[in-house]
């Protein structure tokens, strides 16, 4: 059952999974809706979590029409979801999410008990000579800019494509309907171009003051880097000393939460578990 949680700008809807356990707080990537962790909530909730899933701001349910769309608007929201749920909890985050969950942690320590990031956008980008020759880098990036640019949900039809290489999930065709479908509605189109427009800077700068355990998770697949691994071992190395530990998914592209779900969720859940123990 969709709930409203009203903020300073606008009204985040979510949804609640279990009546007890640890507090996870899912947070879904650009141009996405909380149905990405569709294939998550059931184990997450068996596994003895109470698992929020959370519209960003201008997608799924989620009202339009904000003011901004930065990773720091979107940590924001998020803290004002856990302090309305009663927290503390674990926040994970999939790309601009991942950038937000970041920011969320060093601005909140005593709100969040560990973080998740899947193929984040943490860190300023910086395309390097020769990465534009690897393929699914330059197709990637041409319907994410055509996106950006043009507002067309073909070309961010086109770049999902591409950013689930190799097997599609099974309801690839109806998910693919159903974000199409979202982002036809009134404001939504333009919440994902201002989102595509905005730096990972601002999450960069914190990963300095985050205190608490983070797990980056990327796909060896992921067209969204020249380098998916080398991206990951960067944000690891930009956190205090200790804290960040990266998992590769084989064969993942940018969404290994829904097209590997068991091998990301296996990594999740060892990881939790060693932050609860």
């Amino acid at each position: 059952m969709t709930e409203f949680l009203n903020v300073n700008g606008g009204t985040i809807a979510y949804e609640v999974s279990g009546v007890a356990g640890p507090l996870v707080v899912l947070a879904h990537g650009m141009g996405d809706s909380r149905e990405a962790y569709r294939f998550f909530t059931p184990a997450l909730v068996e596994a003895g979590y109470r698992v929020v899933t959370v519209d960003l701001r201008g997608h799924g349910e989620s009202s339009v029409g904000w003011a901004s769309y930065t990773r720091t608007d979107l940590a924001g929201d998020l803290i004002a979801l856990v302090e309305h749920l009663g927290g503390p909890a674990v926040l994970v985050g999939h790309s601009i999410a991942g950038g937000a969950v970041t920011i969320a942690a060093a601005k909140a320590p005593k709100l969040v008990t560990a973080l998740v990031e899947l193929a984040p956008f943490t860190r300023k980008q910086q395309v390097r000579l020769g990465d534009m020759r690897i393929a699914g880098y330059r197709r990637g990036m041409t319907h994410l800019m055509g996106t950006t640019v043009l507002g067309s949900t073909r070309q961010w039809a086109k770049y999902l494509d591409i950013a689930y290489p190799g097997p599609k999930p099974t309801d690839w065709n109806t998910r693919m309907g159903e974000i199409t479908a979202m982002l036809e509605e009134s404001g939504r189109m333009k919440a994902v171009q201002a989102m595509g427009k905005t730096s990972p800077a601002d999450a960069g700068e914190q990963l300095g003051n985050v205190s608490c355990p983070v797990l980056i998770v990327q796909g060896t697949l992921d067209p969204d880097w020249a380098s998916p691994q080398a991206e990951g071992e960067a944000i690891v190395a930009d956190l205090p000393t200790g804290l960040g530990s990266l998992e590769m998914i084989e064969g993942a592209g940018h969404y290994p939460h829904v097209q590997f779900p068991q091998q990301t969720l296996a990594a999740i859940l060892t990881f939790l578990a060693g932050v609860r123990a």
